[in-house]
């Protein structure tokens, strides 16, 4: 509960009708936690357990903060938590839903730890299991679920690391001896920051474009021996990539291979082989839709990544804003008694719409895992599901680790010099988070591809286009086909059905109403698209080729995406408290779901404006309602972050928190 809300200015305005709800803390966390609260249960216990391992580790040498890393990662493996998603015949869990609430979780302590667990279970255990067959299963699955062999996940090239299919390094199938070679063909083709491989990494799956008699097949995996016995083996060199902004304890190395020999059966085979006398063989013909399929198949990474990122707002936010219900500053309201800084309107401005964000991100992200899980688990087959769970994967990663960098730096400077000392957390929380929104996918790159799903409404070209394959499909198509897709004439006329005012509906509605704020981010996302229609065919009309096309549209394609991920970030708000019981936890969660739907409004408010869905006056009055929402959330707001269940060892911040 808050320490103090004595403060005059802490008493939320009066409304008719409104009375002030309090938050049973538990039964929120219950309710954040979902299905699998005894996973993050397990996960948040294991991080108290090894908190006095780390507490010093960022003041160690590079070498020992590293190997103290994995060896608490080797231990956690031991209970279980880092193998939740791989088959329970191999010693795991047998439950991927179970994986992603393991992951996430764990974002709450040191984010070296979490990397190094992404990338040994995730990234390297997961194409193990997801591109290689039974007998790559039976010959490392076991040792890498227990940490008995370390491993690293070789894809990322110093000229080339969104544009996967141009990857140099070659792997080259030698018939003779039935092994392939693999030769990093130029600098540019140097495998770089590849996690794990400066120290620790014994094997690697490493992608290589795949030549059989001379032809090219396209971007495979193979594992690929490293090291034996500690040493590097021949004809491979490591090179260290040295000190990081941050996630030192992470050992990223840089790897060239000269002639490096690997056996045929170390081609990860589930969607393409190669016969011992040389003949390559596929399931999947076209070379496009091969390469799309083997990269789906990792998209846990990217799921993965987006939780870790809203999870590591949380603990920004709960430093910060438990330091804000503490903190006092000038005597404002009540002489010669100083103010609570989260009793001032401005603070709560720069901290309660984050948090309401991050509660909005947190259902997305469960959406988005619970969508994973069912595709991975065989539950929802189709193309178009897994082709739609990439896209939503792709959004939400984006706009979750975006919203971490934001949030992180907006605490931290709400907590003024004290969140600038080490010991508070922020430091390490800013350089480890930083790299978030370009690893696992740069953000912007990841819109594109949410934008190309949207635009080919998924089609069965989906997997054969690049950004520019995509201009020409939609140019291909009648302007008229596309616009119907989006269907904004169709959206007035259902608004029309549900909201009051007729054609001035945006005017008439109230701004708490859950389906004019629905709508009104529906309006944005579907008018963006169709006006991204209109300009690649236009641009196409005239000429132009498709390149200097989508250079001239991009951003209007990004912001097309991004309006979609936010509408559905609403919409998963929306669900959930449609499916709660009334009472006073879905009066508190109202509130957040109000004041996430009109702080986006009234950021892009230029936007609807210009597009004639907002006038100056209701831009206002949506301001007015911001402030007041902030003043409702206040005295709400420490219990709100506890809610969030990070234990209090990981916030450490004895300066800030006592």
């Amino acid at each position: 509960m808050a320490t103090d809300t004595s403060s005059p200015a802490s008493a939320p305005a009066t409304e008719t009708g409104y009375q002030q709800p309090t938050v049973d803390v538990g039964s929120l966390l219950e309710l954040l936690d979902g299905r699998y609260r005894d996973v993050r249960e397990l996960v948040r216990t294991n991080l108290v357990t090894y908190d006095a391992v780390l507490e010093d580790a960022e003041q160690m040498p590079t070498d020992d903060f590293r190997d103290r890393v994995r060896d608490l990662v080797v231990e956690m493996a031991a209970t279980g938590q880092t193998g939740m998603g791989f088959p329970s015949e191999y010693g795991g869990g047998g439950d991927i839903g179970a994986s992603v609430a393991a992951f996430e979780t764990l974002a709450f302590g040191d984010l070296s730890v979490l990397v190094k667990v992404g990338v040994q279970f995730g990234l390297f255990g997961g194409a193990i299991l997801q591109l290689g067959t039974r007998r790559h299963h039976d010959a490392y699955l076991r040792d890498l679920i227990s940490g008995r062999t370390m491993g690293c996940f070789a894809m990322t090239e110093v000229g080339h690391g969104s544009n996967v299919q141009a990857l140099g390094t070659v792997a080259t199938y030698d018939a003779e001896t039935a092994e392939f070679v693999l030769t990093t063909t130029t600098p540019e083709a140097r495998k770089d920051w590849i996690g794990n491989a400066a120290r620790h990494a014994e094997l690697g799956a490493v992608f290589a474009q795949l030549e059989v008699g001379g032809e090219r097949h396209g971007v495979h995996c193979f594992v690929v021996p490293l090291r034996r016995d500690g040493d590097v083996l021949p004809g491979i060199t490591i090179e260290d990539d040295g000190l990081k902004m941050g996630l030192n304890g992470v050992d990223n190395g840089r790897i060239t291979f000269d002639g490096v020999r690997v056996p045929r059966e170390n081609l990860l085979n589930r969607f393409a082989d190669v016969t011992e006398d040389g003949v390559y063989e596929s399931s999947i013909e076209n070379p496009n839709r091969r390469f799309f399929t083997m990269l789906g198949t990792l998209v846990q990474g990217r799921v993965c990544v987006g939780g870790a990122g809203i999870n590591a707002a949380k603990v920004a936010l709960a430093i910060a804003v438990r330091y804000a219900d503490r903190r006092r500053q000038f005597e404002a309201t009540n002489p010669p008694e100083e103010d609570l800084l989260l009793d001032y309107g401005q603070h709560q401005r720069r901290l309660l719409p984050l948090l309401a964000r991050t509660y909005a991100l947190h259902f997305a992200q469960e959406v988005v895992a619970d969508e994973l899980h069912q595709v991975f688990s065989g539950l929802e087959a189709g193309e178009e599901s897994r082709r739609r769970l990439e896209s939503r994967a792709a959004g939400t990663k984006a706009l979750g680790t975006w919203h971490a960098t934001r949030t992180i730096q907006e605490c931290r400077e709400a907590c003024g010099g004290q969140g600038y000392r080490a010991a508070n957390r922020f430091a390490a929380l800013k350089a480890d988070t930083d790299v978030f929104t370009t690893f696992e996918g740069d953000n912007t790159v990841l819109l594109q591809l949410v934008a190309k799903g949207l635009l080919t409404d998924y089609a069965g070209e989906f997997e054969d286009m690049d950004q520019f394959g995509t201009v020409r499909f939609v140019a291909g198509l009648a302007v008229e086909t596309v616009i119907e897709k989006t269907a904004v004439h169709k959206l007035i006329e259902r608004v029309r059905d549900v909201l009051p005012g007729g054609d001035e509906w945006d005017q008439e509605a109230g701004l708490l109403d859950p389906d004019y704020q629905r709508m009104m981010f529906r309006f944005r996302e579907e008018h963006m698209l169709a006006g991204v229609a209109r300009r690649l065919k236009r641009g196409i009309d005239q000429g132009m080729n498709a390149g200097e096309v989508f250079s001239r549209v991009q951003d209007h394609v990004i912001a097309a995406a991004n309006a979609h991920v936010e509408r559905l970030v609403l919409d998963a708000f929306l669900d959930k408290l449609a499916g709660l019981p009334d009472g006073d936890q879905k009066v508190a969660l109202s509130l957040l779901s109000d004041l996430f739907a009109l702080s986006t409004i009234e950021a892009d408010r230029a936007w609807w404006i210009e597009h004639g869905r907002l006038s100056v006056t209701r831009s206002k009055a949506i301001s007015r309602e911001v402030n007041g929402l902030c003043r409702k959330v206040r005295p709400l707001a420490v219990d709100l972050v506890d809610a969030f269940g990070v234990p209090r060892e990981m916030l450490r911040s004895p300066e800030l928190l006592g």
